[in-house]
C-alpha cells in the first residue's frame, strides 16, 4: 500500500501587515519532511504512525508551516501545492493531508479548497482524508473535494496527533471495510471571538465539543467537528462551521443541523467584551497582592503573533510601567533594530532604546515607540526545544534574542515574532519568568497550558493591535452579512 501524507499550514490574517514569504514556511520535502513528522505531536505525526503500523510505503512530499500572518503570494502557494499534487498524481492508495482551513493567498481566498480540488483531479477515486485546525473557515469547496474532514477539538491545540489518527481511522475503514463516507457542512452566521473558544474552561465551545463527541458515538457517525473559525479574515465564509462525517448524507446533515442549532441558540457565548486596559491593570495589581504563588499572567491578546500580530506593540508594557508596576518580565517583543543596537553595545552596556511600534498597522492610528533606559543583559541565539504539550520536541528559533534590564522590567527582545508557548522562550536567554511579579505575554491561548498552572492569576489585557478582539477595528468587505454579533437583529435556522 502506498500512502501520500503531507502538511501545509497557514492561518491567514487578511488585515495583517506581516509578510508571508516562502521561507516563512520552512518547507521540508521527502525524507526531511518524514523525519520532522515522525513522532511529532501533529496530525502529520498521526498519519505517519498509521502508515508505519500498516507497513505502507509512505511518500511525504511536503511539511511546511508558517506562523499566522498576512496573505502569501500566489507564487508561494503554487510552489508549496505542486509537490503534493505531483505526489498524488504519481499514484497511491490513500492521501492524508494536514492542513489549516484558513489560508489565503493573493487571488486565492480558499487555498485549502483550491489545493483539494487539484489533488482530487490528480488522483480521482483515491481516499482523501483531511485534518484541519479548529480555527478553519470551512468552505463547500473543501468538503466537495475530499472524503472526510476532522478538526481539532481543543484550543489550545493539544490533540493534533489524535486528530490525525481520527482521520486515518476513517480512511482505514474506506480501504478495508468499503466505507463510502458522506459529509455535511452547516455554517451558522456567527463571527466568534477567539477568546471565547477556550476548551479548557466551561463555555459554549466546550459544550459544543462535548455535544459533537456524543454525536460521534451515534450509530453511523464517524466524525463531528465544531470549527470556531478564524474571525480576523475578510472572507465570505469566515465564522463558525460544523462538519460531520457519516455513513449517509441524511445522518450527517441531521447531526450538523443539530449542532448548528445549538451554536446559534447559545451564540451570545461566542461574544467577548473587552475590559478597558486600566481596569485590567488594576485587576493584576490586586491579584499580585493576594494569595498564591507565581506571577500574575497578563495576556496582551491584541498583538498575538499566532493570529498574525506584529509582536512589536508596547501598549500594555507602557501602561504597566506608567502605573508604577514593578517586577515585570515581558516578551518576546519583536524589534530587530533594537536587537542589533543592543548586540552592538554588548552585554553590560548602559543603553537607551526606542522599543517597538516599528511596523505600521493598517487602519490603526500610529503609536510611538517606548523609550527605555537600562542595561543590556544576556545575548542569545534565540533557539530552544519545546518541552510543553504543544509542538513537543520541536526546535524553535526567535532569531537573535537579547535581554534588556530596565528599572521595573526585564524585557526579552527578539528578531522574529514568536509565540510564548514554552518556558524555553525565556530560559534560552537566562530569564526565569516564574520569578516575576507580573508576566506580560503576547498570547491568547497557546501559553496557557504551560504558564497558567505556574501563575497565581491570569488577566486578559486589551490593546489596539492587529489581532484585537474589537471587530469594529477591521473593515470587513467580503464577509457575508448579516452575521452575528456585527448584526444583532437577525434570525437564522439550519
Amino acid at each position: 500500500m502506498r500512502i501520500v501524507a503531507a502538511r501545509f499550514n497557514h492561518e491567514t490574517n487578511t488585515f495583517s501587515p506581516v509578510a508571508t514569504p516562502l521561507e516563512s514556511f520552512a518547507p521540508l520535502h521527502g525524507a526531511d519532511a518524514l523525519n520532522f513528522g515522525r513522532g511529532s505531536a501533529t496530525a502529520l505525526g498521526g498519519f505517519i504512525a498509521y502508515a508505519d503500523a500498516q507497513g505502507a510505503e509512505l511518500v511525504t512530499p511536503l511539511s511546511a508551516t508558517a506562523n499566522p500572518s498576512g496573505p502569501a503570494t500566489a507564487e508561494v502557494f503554487e510552489a508549496l501545492a505542486a509537490p503534493i499534487v505531483d505526489a498524488a498524481a504519481a499514484g497511491c492508495d490513500a492521501i492524508l493531508l494536514d492542513l489549516h482551513g484558513a489560508m489565503v493567498a493573493t487571488g486565492i481566498d480558499d487555498c485549502e479548497g483550491e489545493l483539494l480540488a487539484r489533488v482530487r483531479a490528480a488522483a480521482p477515486g483515491v481516499p482523501l482524508g483531511v485534518a484541519l485546525d479548529l480555527h478553519g473557515n470551512i468552505t463547500p469547496r473543501m468538503v466537495e473535494n475530499c472524503d472526510c474532514i476532522v478538526g481539532f477539538k481543543t484550543y489550545p491545540h493539544i490533540d493534533m496527533f489524535e486528530t490525525g489518527r481520527h482521520v486515518t481511522d476513517i480512511v482505514d475503514a474506506m480501504l478495508h471495510q468499503g466505507l463510502k463516507p458522506k459529509m455535511a457542512l452547516t455554517h451558522p452566521p456567527i463571527l466568534a471571538h477567539t477568546l471565547k473558544m477556550n476548551t479548557e474552561e466551561p463555555c459554549l465551545m466546550t459544550d459544543l465539543v462535548a455535544a459533537a463527541r456524543v454525536g460521534e458515538a451515534r450509530e453511523g457517525v464517524h466524525g463531528a467537528t465544531i470549527f470556531g473559525g478564524f474571525p480576523i479574515a475578510d472572507l465570505a465564509e469566515t465564522g463558525v462551521s460544523i462538519v460531520t462525517v457519516a455513513d449517509d448524507a441524511g445522518i450527517a446533515t441531521a447531526l450538523a443541523d443539530d449542532l448548528a442549532r445549538m451554536a446559534w441558540e447559545g451564540r451570545e457565548g461566542f461574544v467577548y467584551d473587552e475590559a478597558p486596559l486600566a481596569a485590567s491593570l488594576a485587576e493584576a495589581v490586586r491579584a499580585a497582592e493576594g494569595p498564591g504563588d507565581g506571577p500574575v499572567l497578563m495576556l496582551d491578546h491584541g498583538d498575538n503573533c499566532m493570529s498574525g500580530g506584529t509582536c512589536d506593540t508596547v501598549g500594555v508594557l507602557r501602561a504597566a510601567l506608567e502605573a508604577g508596576m514593578t517586577g515585570i518580565v515581558a516578551g518576546p517583543i519583536c524589534d530587530p533594530e533594537t536587537v542589533a543596537q543592543m548586540i552592538e553595545a554588548g552585554t553590560g552596556a548602559a543603553i537607551t532604546v526606542q522599543l517597538g511600534h516599528k511596523v505600521p498597522l493598517p487602519g490603526l492610528p500610529p503609536q510611538a515607540p517606548l523609550a527605555l533606559t537600562g542595561t543590556v543583559g544576556q545575548i542569545s541565539d534565540g533557539t530552544y526545544v519545546v518541552t510543553g504539550p504543544i509542538y513537543t520536541g520541536q526546535t524553535c528559533t526567535m532569531g537573535r534574542a537579547v535581554v534588556l534590564e530596565s528599572g521595573g522590567a526585564t524585557v526579552l527582545v527578539t528578531e522574529l515574532p514568536h509565540e510564548p508557548w514554552d518556558l524555553g522562550v525565556f530560559a534560552c536567554a537566562g530569564i526565569d519568568p516564574i520569578a516575576a511579579r507580573f508576566l506580560i505575554l503576547k498570547s491568547r491561548m497557546y501559553c496557557r497550558p504551560v504558564f497558567g498552572p505556574l501563575s497565581r492569576a491570569l488577566v486578559e489585557c486589551a490593546s489596539e493591535g492587529i489581532t484585537s478582539s474589537n471587530f469594529d477595528l477591521f473593515p470587513f468587505e467580503k464577509l457575508q452579512r448579516p452575521i452575528f454579533p456585527l448584526d444583532r437583529d437577525m434570525s437564522w435556522a439550519p
